[in-house]
C-alpha cells in the first residue's frame, strides 16, 4: 500500500512531543485505535483488552498452546457438570489495597451478569448463582452443563474489579479502573494516551520489569510503523502485511506474525431499528447477491498481499470446529444479478457501509464498493473512529458494518454473542429460533463430535441460508517491536502480556 511519508514523519514528531521522555523501564505501545470505556463489564474493543493486560488480571488466562491456565485462580474442579469450584490466590490486592478475595470475585461476576448495558451478560448467562465457600474459594452453579463457561473466564468476564471502587464510581468506573493487574491506572487523555505505572504489591511482581507503560492510539498504520522505526515507541500492534519486509530489513526491529483466532466480517442490520428497514436488511436474496459480488481473494491480495485466509464462517481453519464443507463463496456476478431480479429489486440498490477510520479498512471498503457496483449496488462508505462506530452499531445506526473480532479459544466466543437472539454483541439483531436452539445446545454439549455437528448446522443456517453476517477472512496479528525488547510471548489472541517483558 502507498505510504504518505510526509504525514507519517509529522505525526512521529507529534507523538514524540506528546510522549514522556524515554527510559529503559518505560514501554510505549502504539495501538491501532483508541479503546472504548475501560470497564471490563461495559467495554468491547480489542485494544481495550490489550490495555487490560496491564490493569486487570483474570481468573484464568491462556498459554501459547491455547490451554486454559490459572492466573488469579490457583485451580478449579467440577463437582458435577453444573457446579464449578474455583480456588483463589492468597494475598492478592486490588490497586486500592482492598483484598481480592472470594467475595470480591462474587461481586464482579454478578456485576458482569446484571449491570445494565453489560457486554459480559451473554458470555456468562448460564451462571445461576455464585457462593462464597471461604475467602479463597467460590462455587459457581450453572443452569445447565456448559462446555464454554470456563473459557469465558479467560477474558473480561473473568476480571475481578474492586467492589469498593466500583460502588463508589458506578458507571464512571471506567474513568478510573481499579483491578488486580501488574500496573495501576494513572491517567487517560482521549485519543492521545493511557498511562499506567507498576503496582508494587502485585502478586507476581518478580516477573514485572517495567516501571511504566504508555498506550498511544495511532490509527494510521504508516504513522504507527514510523513511530516504531524512529524509536518513539517500542511496540506497535497490528501492522500491515507489507510492513513485514520493512521490519525484517531493520536490525533494530523485530516482526512477529501469528494466525489469530478471529475474523474480519460485514455485520448486517436486519432488525435493529429503522436502519434495518431496507431491501438489504429485509431480503436474504439481496444479501446473498451482495456476497456473491465480492471476490474475497482479490480484496485480500490487493490490500493485504494475500497474507490472510478467506472465509465464510467465524471459526478459523486451525479450530477443530471449523466447518470444512462450508468454503467461501466464489464471485459470481451472473448469479448475483439473477438473485436481484428474483427479489424484484430496483437498481441500483443503495447500501451504506460503516468503516472504521483506518487506511487499510477504508481501502477494503473501496475495493468492495467497486466490486458490488458491477452487480447493481451503490455502496456508500461512512468512515468513523472505531470506538464511536461500535457505539453507533449498538444503537442500530448502521446498515452494514465492516468490523473484526479478535477471537476466542472456545467456539462459543466467536458466534454466540453475535448471532443468538439477544446476544450482547448482536448489533444487527439477527434472530432465528432454530439457530438459537443449536447455539444453546452447543453450549451445553460436552461431547466434542456432537458439539461440532451443532455448530456446523448453525453456521450453514445463519450464514448460508439467512446471510445474517458476511465473513471475509481470518487475519494475522502482525506485531513489531524494538530489538531492545525481550520477553514478549506471541499468542494467537493477540494480547500484549507484560509479564517477563524487559527493555535493555
Amino acid at each position: 500500500m502507498k505510504k504518505i511519508i510526509g504525514a507519517a514523519l509529522a505525526a512521529v514528531g507529534l507523538c514524540i512531543a506528546l510522549s514522556p521522555p524515554a527510559a529503559s523501564q518505560h514501554l510505549r505501545v502504539a495501538l491501532r485505535e483508541d479503546p472504548d470505556i475501560l470497564d471490563p463489564t461495559l467495554s468491547r474493543t480489542y485494544v481495550g483488552r490489550i490495555v487490560y493486560m496491564a490493569l486487570c488480571d483474570k481468573l484464568f488466562d491462556i498459554n501459547e498452546k491455547l490451554e486454559i491456565v490459572p492466573q488469579l485462580a490457583t485451580g478449579y474442579r467440577w463437582e458435577d457438570p453444573r457446579t464449578l469450584v474455583i480456588t483463589l490466590r492468597e494475598g492478592v490486592r486490588f490497586h486500592d489495597n482492598e483484598a481480592m478475595d472470594a467475595e470480591a470475585v462474587r461481586y464482579a461476576l454478578l456485576r458482569h451478569l446484571t449491570m445494565q448495558g453489560s457486554f459480559r451478560r451473554s458470555e456468562i448467562a448460564d451462571m445461576e448463582a455464585v457462593e462464597v465457600v471461604d475467602p479463597r474459594t467460590i462455587r459457581i452453579r450453572l443452569k445447565a452443563p456448559s462446555a464454554s463457561f470456563l473459557a469465558a473466564l479467560t477474558d473480561r468476564a473473568g476480571m475481578p474489579v474492586s467492589p469498593k471502587a466500583a460502588e463508589a464510581l458506578q458507571r464512571n468506573f471506567g474513568t478510573r479502573p481499579v483491578c488486580a493487574g501488574p500496573f495501576r491506572f494513572v491517567e487517560r487523555v482521549a485519543q492521545e494516551r493511557i498511562v499506567a505505572e507498576r503496582f508494587p504489591e502485585y502478586w507476581d511482581a518478580r516477573n514485572i520489569h517495567l516501571a511504566r507503560v504508555t498506550y498511544l492510539p495511532i490509527p494510521d498504520n504508516t504513522v504507527r510503523l514510523a513511530n516504531l522505526q524512529s524509536g518513539a515507541v517500542e511496540f506497535a500492534e497490528r501492522l500491515e502485511p507489507d510492513d513485514m519486509k520493512t521490519m525484517q530489513r531493520n536490525r533494530n526491529l523485530r516482526a512477529v506474525a501469528v494466525d489469530e483466532l478471529g475474523y474480519q466480517s460485514i455485520s448486517i442490520n436486519v432488525g435493529n431499528g429503522e436502519r434495518a428497514n431496507t431491501p438489504f436488511g429485509r431480503d436474504a436474496r439481496i444479501r446473498r447477491a451482495f456476497e456473491l459480488a465480492i471476490d474475497r481473494t482479490a480484496v485480500n491480495q490487493v490490500v493485504y498481499e494475500g497474507m490472510y485466509v478467506p472465509t465464510r464462517q467465524p471459526f478459523p481453519p486451525a479450530s477443530p470446529f471449523h466447518v470444512r464443507d462450508f468454503p467461501p463463496t466464489t464471485r459470481d456476478l451472473a448469479r448475483a444479478q439473477a438473485l436481484l431480479r428474483e427479489a424484484g429489486a430496483t437498481l441500483p440498490i443503495t447500501v451504506e457501509m460503516t468503516v472504521p477510520n483506518n487506511p487499510d479498512l477504508r481501502q477494503v471498503g473501496e475495493v468492495i464498493q467497486a466490486m458490488v457496483k458491477e452487480a447493481g449496488f451503490d455502496l456508500r462508505l461512512r468512515a468513523m473512529e472505531f470506538a464511536s462506530s461500535l457505539q453507533a452499531a449498538a444503537r442500530g445506526e448502521f446498515e452494514t458494518y465492516l468490523v473484526g473480532w479478535s477471537g476466542r479459544t472456545d467456539p462459543d466466543g466467536n458466534i454466540f454473542s453475535f448471532t443468538r437472539t439477544g446476544g450482547g454483541q448482536n448489533d444487527g439483531r439477527y434472530s432465528n429460533p432454530e439457530v438459537d436452539r443449536l447455539l444453546d445446545e452447543a453450549r451445553k454439549e460436552l461431547d466434542q463430535a456432537k458439539r461440532q455437528a451443532l455448530y456446523a448446522s448453525a453456521v450453514r443456517l445463519a450464514f448460508g441460508e439467512d446471510v445474517g453476517r458476511i465473513y471475509l477472512w481470518h487475519r494475522k496479528n502482525i506485531m513489531g517491536h524494538s530489538a531492545r525488547l525481550s520477553g514478549y510471548r506471541p499468542i494467537a489472541d493477540g494480547m500484549v502480556r507484560l509479564q517477563g517483558v524487559r527493555l535493555q
